[in-house]
């Protein structure tokens, strides 16, 4: 298991990372917060310069804008994955859009003119997406679509049919009542069928809802319908009933849809609603296509606007935690820089939250989060166990390799420093006796050359098992001498420093390249060879070619399964390329370390 120290580094490392890209995020609300001011702070004084309207009404309108633009940055700035923070911020660029109708000049008059209703349409827009930012299933997107449609497209008949006195008649291209009278029929009834199908949609979202999460929704999703309803029915309606005057109309209207922004983030704020939040954010992860839906982790991270945070699976073979690939990682208790929850579904641990608490202050929000993901984090707990065991598989079936070459290179030096000293003892005592017994110098040779031919007849099983030269000068010498006893032209290049590989790993490399040329020599029928090495990148590269008949298989004789069971165990990759008569390439990638 990694060290703690070791894992402390990292989460340093990658809290840094977060914390620099929450730094540019607030850099660029602080920039947005900045322009909007200055926006609105110009359209103020072009309408004190050519005056369009009372000032007291330009300077509310602004001022309902930079509500809307407020909020939004606040909302924006407190919970970066929320999606209603920039929702609100384009509600505010579209009341100063509006607000240019008040400007006194006529290019930007008609701008104002063109989106005079769009911020009741961004309102309904708000109210659809309201509490994730995101719009709820096909009849939200729909319906929202429509409000854009209705403030828009059935908008243009009020300035293009009307004759308007100047500056407002820069779009006015003929004098039609009928289709004036057309347009705005056409408008009411479907701004109205708009906020019957909203009303009916929220109204069904509420009903759906879990009580804690409908004490939530209820009262802001009715301050909402009777914000954007009390623009159309104020003057039909409410001056009716209240006997209100135009003025104070235009300030009812105003303060009522000023107040929107401002109870919708009071509610994305409140840790109440927080949670809520949660639940539709990741709810809506849950939801998407599994191909096409970021990792669970990562929907984590940008749920809670943390990206430092991390994701660990609990492991009972390790008794401990793994990371995604099934690598053990130490998970530390809660400090000042870190923070930890625990994931569990139902009776039995699943994973570990490890997040940064200065980004998330309040843990609930992360064991909300945590529940609602519980079930997806288990199903990834076990594809990380798996890997887990794969990789302790590995791992021990390396430790048997390692420790089999290891008895290989011992048995080949007692071989070679022991049987193979007597041999040569023996053949030097052998030359004395024939020496001293001239009678017996016939039978004296004989056994001399017996001795001789045992002798080689060792070194050859020496060679086999372990070269002396792989255990006594390294891979380079090894394979150089290797390739000086082919009977074939062959070239070689060996682009690796010795000493710098593990042994488990050169031995792997001197018998791929071993059986490689074995197997072209008896039968490729090339005229020439090839073995080339590289160590780059943290891998070793292998690779023996021939300019014979091709057709090889990795199916085809034990020696090339060996090889694969040798290759899998480090972890790496053998290919054998061979079309049939264009020779063979056997290629090998071990990893082995940078």
């Amino acid at each position: 298991m990694q060290s703690v120290k070791g894992h402390s580094v990292g989460a340093r490392s990658v809290k840094g990372q977060g914390s620099s890209a929450v730094r540019s995020l607030h850099f660029s609300l602080l920039a947005l917060a900045g322009a909007t001011f200055a926006i609105g702070a110009i359209e103020i004084a072009m309408n004190l310069v050519e005056p369009a309207g009372p000032p007291w009404a330009v300077v509310a309108f602004i001022g309902v804008a930079w509500v809307y633009a407020a909020a939004g940055l606040v909302a924006w700035w407190r919970r970066p994955s929320n999606r209603i923070g920039p929702l609100m911020l384009f509600c505010g660029a579209c009341w100063l859009a509006a607000g240019l109708l008040n400007s006194g000049i006529p290019a930007l008059i008609s701008v104002g003119m063109v989106t005079a209703t769009v911020p009741l349409a961004a309102a309904v827009h708000l109210l659809h997406a309201f509490p994730s930012g995101r719009l709820h299933g096909t009849a939200s997107r729909l319906t929202v679509a429509g409000g854009y449609f209705v403030a828009i497209v059935l908008q243009a008949p009020l300035y293009l049919f009307e004759p308007n006195p100047p500056p407002y008649d820069w779009l006015w291209v003929a004098d039609r009542p009928d289709l004036l009278a057309l347009g705005g029929a056409a408008q009411r009834l479907a701004g109205a069928a708009v906020m019957i199908v909203t009303t009916v949609l929220l109204a069904l979202r509420v009903r759906a809802a879990e009580p804690a999460r409908r004490r939530v929704l209820l009262p802001l999703l009715s301050y909402g319908i009777f914000a954007v309803l009390s623009v159309p029915l104020s003057a039909a309606v409410i001056s009716l009933l209240f006997g209100l005057s135009p003025v104070a109309q235009a300030v009812f209207q105003l303060a009522v849809m000023a107040g929107l922004p401002i109870i919708f983030t009071f509610g994305v704020l409140s840790g109440r609603f927080a949670r809520t939040g949660e639940i539709e954010e990741l709810g809506a992860w849950l939801g998407s296509a599994e191909g096409s839906r970021p990792a669970l982790a990562d929907a984590l991270a940008n749920t809670l606007g943390d990206p430092s945070l991390r994701l660990a699976f609990w492991v009972p073979e390790l008794d401990g935690y793994a990371d995604a690939a099934g690598s053990p990682i130490a998970v530390v208790p809660s400090s000042g820089e870190r923070a930890v929850v625990e994931v569990n579904l139902a009776d039995h641990r699943v994973g570990a939250i490890v997040y940064d608490p200065l980004i998330v202050a309040d843990a609930e929000l992360v064991r909300a989060a945590g529940r609602v993901v519980a079930i997806a984090a288990d199903r990834e707990r076990l594809t990380v166990e798996l890997r887990s065991s794969r990789e302790a598989l590995r791992l021990s079936r390396a430790r048997i390799a390692d420790a089999g070459d290891r008895e290989r290179r011992r048995v080949a030096r007692d071989l070679h420093d022991g049987l193979q000293v007597q041999l040569l003892l023996l053949a030097l005592q052998a030359q004395e006796l024939a020496g001293a017994h001239p009678a017996a110098a016939r039978d004296v040779v004989a056994l001399r050359t017996g001795i001789d031919s045992a002798a080689a007849d060792l070194r050859a099983v020496v060679q086999s098992i372990m070269p002396a030269a792989l255990i006594e000068r390294g891979l380079s010498a090894a394979t150089e001498d290797l390739v000086d006893r082919l009977p074939l032209r062959t070239r070689l290049s060996i682009e690796v420093q010795d000493g710098t590989l593990p042994e488990v790993v050169e031995n792997a490399a001197y018998f791929i390249v071993a059986e490689g040329l074995a197997n072209a020599l008896k039968y490729s029928n090339a005229e020439e060879l090839s073995v080339r090495m590289a160590h780059d990148d943290g891998k070793l590269m292998v690779e023996v070619s021939d300019n014979g008949v091709g057709g090889a298989t990795l199916n085809t004789g034990s020696g090339l399964r060996g090889l694969m069971d040798r290759t899998d165990v480090l972890g790496g990759i053998l290919r054998v390329i061979s079309p049939a008569g264009d020779g063979t390439r056997l290629v090998a990638e071990l990893p082995c370390g940078s």
